[in-house]
């Protein structure tokens, strides 16, 4: 027997999916929605996801900023002699603010590399 009808056996016919691909179960191929709330543990057309995380991310970096101008304040006022923690509180923020300008970079560079993929 030849190579090429040995893999002509292998192949099925158009209309049935060969013995093979029935045996492997492939998650997302019937209901990616079903995958997708699988994977989540949740609703995938749930409102909130991405957004709300994101929202989170500018809530807590707007936390830690005013944290930082309240310790400067009162080190500056004299209120407090711990310098330290100002300093430290600032660096946090501005860490914090970076690493939010990245994730909204990368946001805005993943949706102009969508837009300009051919339909």
């Amino acid at each position: 027997m030849s190579l090429i009808s040995s893999i002509g056996s292998l192949s099925a016919s158009p209309l049935q999916p060969s013995p093979l691909m029935q045996k492997i179960d492939a998650p997302g191929l019937s209901s990616p929605a079903k995958t997708a709330q699988s994977i989540t543990g949740n609703d995938a057309t749930q409102a909130g996801g991405f957004s709300s995380l994101f929202d989170q991310l500018v809530d807590t970096v707007d936390a830690k900023q005013s944290e930082a101008s309240q310790l400067t304040r009162q080190v500056l006022l004299g209120q407090t002699d711990q310098l330290h923690q100002s300093v430290i509180a600032m660096q946090e923020a501005s860490v914090a603010f970076s690493m939010m300008v990245e994730v909204r970079n990368k946001l805005v560079e993943s949706y102009q590399e969508l837009m300009r993929m051919p339909v």
